[in-house]
């Protein structure tokens, strides 16, 4: 089925707003020649194809050759906008923003580091780290999403589910209070709709939001109770590790009745990190804080003496688990670091010869 375009541009705009559509995208499609591309977002990816949307319609599309052999071209996630020419996706737009880990694959290997990246979704305003109140509540793994989110530059909410398990579910908030600063936590309970209502701001008109979490943790029954009515596929409860046995393979953009987006996504094994900006400081705040303090400048909080850090677990402020959690990152970060910057040089070097290689040649026909 052939695309065309809206006539009624005011109408058009609105739509493609309520998806998502910002300045950001408005001023590179004004700079792009060819005035028949249509604008719109990437909904769904599946093996061979692309559902894609502009908030009117929705086509099933297929990706233009150049760009599959392109190797610096950004492969479609869900989330992109792209310009589209009849149902071929011809361009990918800049992204304002993406949430991506280390490909998978590499759990419990010390030496053993991602080797490529994976985009989980792209252009997002909130991602919502998702925890369930049974046996997967766990600080550590959450201190670990947080990083990976601040590491893409993007803003994190973490969500409790199954709070109708316990009684008193607020000690839970507070021990996280305890150790993700400045993030919201929300308590929710998909079985009697209990703070559901606090999540409504996330979900508003134009707003993109993707949930991360384990297997099982109730995201799409999360979904589901948002919308209204039954989306996403969900298991029963399973006995043996009490967790809801999970059904989401696919990643899929669903439009809310709030006016906003969710992302659900298949439960994460393994929280690889592929990007290395501030997330460890954005983390871990009163660490940092504590280690401008150090005696010596490159202290790493193991046995120095005059270590403010060591100093703050011995007094009861800082947990010895949250330390080697933090010392743990920082030490695959450090690595990645290295070994991007290792890459880069290897790339700049193997590009001079290449050159050098030309100008000799050149040199050999005169």
């Amino acid at each position: 089925m052939s695309i065309k375009q809206d006539t009624n541009k005011t109408d058009n705009i609105h739509h493609l707003s309520q998806m998502g559509w910002t300045s950001h995208f408005q001023t590179q499609l004004e700079h792009v020649s060819n005035d028949g591309f249509i604008p719109a977002r990437v909904v769904g990816v599946r093996k061979n194809s692309f559902r894609t949307s502009n908030g009117k319609s929705e086509w099933l599309a297929t990706l233009a050759g150049r760009l599959k052999h392109d190797a610096d071209g950004m492969y479609p996630v869900t989330g992109d906008w792209v310009l589209m020419t009849d149902a071929v996706i011809s361009r990918v737009l800049v992204r304002k923003n993406a949430l991506s880990r280390g490909a998978s694959g590499t759990h419990n290997k010390q030496d053993a580091q991602p080797q490529k990246e994976q985009v989980i979704a792209a252009n997002l305003d909130t991602v919502f780290i998702v925890s369930g109140l049974d046996q997967d509540f766990n600080p550590r793994r959450i201190e670990r999403y947080l990083t990976l989110v601040y590491n893409c530059g993007l803003n994190p909410a973490i969500i409790l589910t199954k709070a109708d398990l316990h009684q008193d579910p607020e000690h839970f908030v507070s021990e996280l209070e305890a150790v993700a600063f400045g993030v919201p936590i929300h308590l929710v309970s998909a079985s009697d709709d209990t703070g559901l209502t606090s999540l409504e701001p996330y979900l508003s008109f134009g707003r993109t939001t993707t949930m991360v979490g384990s297997s099982g943790v109730g995201k799409s029954t999360l979904v589901n109770r948002l919308y209204g009515k039954t989306l996403q596929l969900t298991a029963s409860i399973s006995t043996h590790v009490g967790k809801g046995k999970h059904t989401t393979t696919s990643r899929d953009l669903i439009m809310m009745p709030q006016g906003g987006m969710v992302i659900d996504n298949p439960g994460i094994r393994e929280i690889a990190f592929w990007e290395v900006d501030k997330g460890i400081e954005a983390a871990f705040p009163e660490i940092e804080k504590l280690g401008l303090g150090c005696r010596f400048t490159d202290c790493s909080h193991t046995q120095e003496p005059g270590c403010r850090v060591l100093g703050a677990v011995d007094e009861g402020e800082i947990s010895k688990d949250r330390l080697e959690n933090y010392r743990k990152m920082k030490r695959e970060l450090e690595y990645l670091s290295h070994r991007q910057h290792k890459s880069a040089d290897r790339v700049e070097k193997e590009r001079w010869k290449e050159v050098a290689l030309k100008v000799k040649a050149m040199k050999k026909r005169r």
